[in-house]
């Protein structure tokens, strides 16, 4: 799968507490470090959290490596800015 995103692009993101599969989320990552990442929501875990997915999983980290997360304090991708106007 060829990821939606490339490095270094803008996005233009609202925070919002309604999530649902499919969407671009940014969130912190949740093994604890200051690092923000994007990621594409699965499906809703028995417990409230999410499964979140790598758009190319051969080189990306996602809900196989840290399980399923909290996107309470996420962030909905709205806009990805083209390239081209970076």
């Amino acid at each position: 799968m060829v990821p939606v995103l490339a490095p270094g692009q803008g996005l233009l993101c609202v925070r919002s507490r309604r999530v649902r599969s499919g969407q671009l989320r940014v969130f912190r990552h949740p093994q604890g470090t200051e690092m923000w990442i994007v990621k594409r929501v699965g499906v809703r875990e028995m417990d409230g959290r999410w499964s979140v997915l790598a758009e190319n999983p051969a080189e990306g980290t996602d809900s196989r490596h840290f399980g399923p997360v909290d996107l309470s304090n996420s962030w909905r991708v709205i806009i990805a800015v083209p390239l081209r106007w970076m």
